[in-house]
């Protein structure tokens, strides 16, 4: 099983040295108390748990799983003590206000937790994910009564949460939820229906589950216009906040799934429970939206997670496993054979999955900070700023929750690979990793679902291409600034190639579309996942230019660190950003070739 080792020194290379979130912090409503020694305290008292305490569970959870028996759920041995330290130590409410029981501290620092959580156990980390967000959607839309009494023992850890949208005849398609809410007349609802795939939806964890459901009123429209946001806790609960009966939230039973065996994923009946409506009448799917994009970033989360874990146990088998010779001769002549480590294509998988997790955490990071900027906006009562903030963010959140899934994925399959055949067997851990892993380009919005709201939503019906013109600009004026550094103009010259081919792409799109509709949906993922080489081979520029910055006038790492940095960024500019350039040539070719084979000619037998 590999053994989890937090990154601290990578973490604190973006923090402190890449984005200065000393700084950043410093500009924050609510960030006074986020001094660097705050942060640093943080770092070292998460790593030690997640280390010590979630990293021990991980294989034993998935080979136990969760089970359910009466009704009830219960998770592996181990899980509830560890979510007893994980509540005693307040890390669910680090980015809550303090008038709920939080430390108020900036959103982008529950982010560093989560990443540390995720990597040493992800379905662990699943239970306290979803609970926060549901606690970010009742912040924003529930009434301020229902906030006093249910979010104390959310932020607390005492109570979790979930989100129930799928059913059994839609996924992605809301407009069928049939799930159905009768006015009781006191201002509360009953709701009736199925909901599946509800991750948390029942455990053995807390005393309370408050879940956060798509319903249908009586006089709702069809169609996602139809659709409200209700609340709905497992246990009733009286004014004074104390426990009252069951409410009729049945599980009725657990999905039997590929990996995350110890995350209870549950079908759940609501037969007639009380439920609380906390958006407008038929407006639920627009305040959904605000869970959904907590949990996109969650998920991209676990693509830099199953990256960095894959990467640490491959790490260590490599330099221990030996097999041949280097082709370049002996390099461990003392042995009967050269440790694996030496030989080219493993380095070249081990230096993918680095990649991947030292860029995807570079991308997570920056989001963190506009993700800050944007709660700033809620907690400084201004709208303006959060909606500028939000659409940021919201043009990267498809890069981040698509792209970094599917390289997570891949770096995870890499993992199994340097280990060949061992990498197939359970005891290792390595498949566990890429069964995991599976998952993460499917739940809240498959790759292409996230594709087709970055091209069709976010750049072409919101923005017009502007969204895609304004991050570009941020990469090309870094370009323009680097292309005189003599150690930086290769980085440079090539990212200003691809950030002027990536606006091309946008406007020839755009063009094409008027004639051909089809094509938004042909180009879609090849134009996620060029937006995602180019924004990586950024960040991956950046932290060169950082670390060649360091080398000359000294830094607070060693100049091995500094080196290591930019021969990463090299090649990642050689052997993975060049796959941008095939994806591009998909998004210029007509959708015909996709759309005119006749259905019934996929198959004859």
């Amino acid at each position: 099983m590999p053994t989890y080792k937090a990154p601290l020194r990578d973490m604190r290379f973006l923090l402190n040295e890449v984005f200065d979130f000393p700084a950043h912090y410093r500009s924050l409503s609510n960030g006074a108390d986020a001094t660097p020694d705050m942060v640093d305290s943080i770092l070292e008292e998460c790593a030690r748990f997640c280390e010590e305490e979630l990293a021990p569970l991980n294989l034993s959870g998935d080979a136990e799983g969760c089970t359910l028996a009466d009704g009830k759920v219960t998770t592996p041995k181990g899980f509830k003590e560890a979510y007893a330290q994980f509540v005693a130590g307040g890390w669910q409410g680090l980015s809550h206000p303090g008038e709920y029981g939080g430390q108020g501290l900036p959103m982008s620092l529950g982010l560093l937790k989560s990443e540390m959580m995720g990597t040493a156990n992800w379905a662990f980390t699943m239970y306290p994910g979803l609970s926060l967000g549901a606690m970010n959607t009742i912040m924003q839309h529930a009434s301020d009564d229902l906030k006093s009494v249910y979010m104390p023992p959310l932020v607390e850890g005492r109570w979790a949460g979930t989100m129930c949208l799928t059913e059994p005849q839609c996924g992605t398609d809301l407009g069928q939820v049939k799930t159905r809410a009768e006015p009781n007349g006191d201002g509360t609802y009953a709701v009736t229906g199925t909901k599946i795939f509800i991750s948390s939806g029942d455990h053995d964890l807390t005393e309370n589950i408050v879940h956060i459901v798509l319903a249908r009123l009586p006089d709702a429209p069809p169609g996602t216009r139809g659709i409200s946001l209700f609340m709905i806790p497992k246990i009733k609960v009286n004014a004074d906040g104390s426990l009252g009966a069951p409410n009729g939230v049945v599980c009725s039973a657990l999905e039997h799934k590929m990996g995350i065996k110890a995350s209870a994923t549950c079908v759940i009946n609501f037969e007639g429970s009380t439920a609380y409506l906390i958006s407008p009448e038929n407006k639920g799917l627009e305040a959904m939206f605000t869970f959904m994009n907590t949990a996109r970033i969650g998920t991209a989360v676990q693509g830099v997670a199953h990256a960095e874990l894959s990467f640490q146990g491959a790490l260590a088998y490599a330099k221990e496993r030996r097999s041949m010779r280097a082709l370049s001769g002996k390099k461990e002549p003392d042995k009967n054979a050269d440790a694996i480590i030496h030989h080219a294509d493993v380095r070249r998988m081990l230096l993918t999955q680095k990649a991947v997790a030292e860029g995807g955490r570079a991308m997570l990071y920056f989001a963190g900070m506009y993700a800050d900027h944007m709660t700033n906006g809620i907690l400084e009562n201004d709208k303006a700023k959060y909606d500028l903030w939000d659409d940021k963010l919201g043009f990267f959140t498809p890069i981040l929750k698509g792209f970094l899934t599917e390289l997570g994925t891949e770096a995870a399959s890499l993992g199994v690979q340097v280990f060949g055949g061992h990498g197939y067997i359970r005891e290792h851990g390595m498949e566990q990793i890429l069964r995991d892993a599976r998952i993460s380009t499917l739940y809240e919005g498959t790759t292409g679902i996230q594709a087709l709201d970055l091209l069709g939503r976010k750049v072409l019906l919101m923005t017009r291409g502007k969204a895609v013109r304004e991050f570009t600009a941020i990469i090309g004026k870094f370009a323009l600034d680097q292309v005189r550094n003599r150690g930086m103009r290769r980085f440079a010259t090539e990212l200003g190639r691809y950030v002027t081919e990536w606006n091309l792409l946008t406007v020839r799109i755009m063009l094409t579309a008027r004639n051909d509709r089809d094509v938004v949906s042909s180009a879609s993922h090849h134009f996620l996942m060029y937006s995602g080489y180019v924004t990586m081979a950024y960040f991956w520029a950046l932290q060169a230019a950082v670390a060649t910055d360091k080398l000359a006038k000294g830094g607070s790492e060693t100049p091995e660190f500094y080196k290591a940095k930019i021969d990463v960024a090299r090649f990642y500019f050689d052997h993975l950003l060049p796959r941008a350039k095939g994806h591009a040539a998909s998004i210029t070719k007509p959708s015909k070739s996709l759309t005119r084979l006749p259905v019934d000619s996929f198959a004859f037998n």
